[in-house]
């Protein structure tokens, strides 16, 4: 099985995905994640990526497409995956042609993902507030109209992502049943 989970930062994608992963026996892999982990690279590719996160903003559509393309082609996600964090915009929902089944969106509103972030312990180098709130707006902007793709092909799920951890988990399991 192929899932995307989408929702703004705080939204509690990588909390589901981690919890779906176990339940499921299928990899996690959070677009973060990777690009994070890139950024760490003392390379030109990795202080791109590094400065472009830590101001806030989106790398471009075909440099995110190309990263994400080359990750999914190894053989751990052959049989599956859950990934978080892609597509943030309607070019990389409409270039990514890989089978998704299900697209979750875990609602929250901004206020409820303000408030979860600044509870966070591990704060991150590109979690300043300015940067967040720049995320969240971007969201907004660019990957909502995603969710309408998404609906448009009858593959979107929408939960509401400030019930529980335990009760979030059980609506996704009982949606990708159907």
């Amino acid at each position: 099985m192929k899932i995307i989970l989408i929702g703004i930062q705080g939204a509690g994608k990588s909390t589901q995905g981690n919890l779906l992963s176990e339940k499921l026996k299928i990899p996690y892999l959070s677009t973060g994640h990777i690009f994070r982990e890139l950024a760490k690279e003392k390379t030109p590719e990795g202080r791109y990526i590094k400065e472009t996160i830590n101001a806030g903003y989106l790398l471009p559509d075909e440099k995110t497409l190309s990263i994400v393309s080359n990750y999914l082609h190894r053989a751990e996600y052959n049989k599956g995956y859950i990934l978080d964090g892609f597509p943030r915009t309607i070019a990389q929902a409409k270039a990514f042609e890989n089978g998704i089944d299900k697209v979750v969106y875990l609602k929250v509103s901004d206020k409820e993902a303000l408030w979860r972030l600044s509870g966070r312990d591990d704060v991150r180098e590109d979690d300043t507030l300015k940067a967040i709130r720049k995320r969240i707006n971007l969201f907004h902007e660019f990957t909502e109209p995603v969710l309408d793709f998404y609906r448009e092909k009858g593959i979107l799920v929408e939960i509401d992502g400030e019930k529980s951890i335990d009760e979030i988990l059980q609506e996704i399991l009982s949606e990708l049943e159907k």
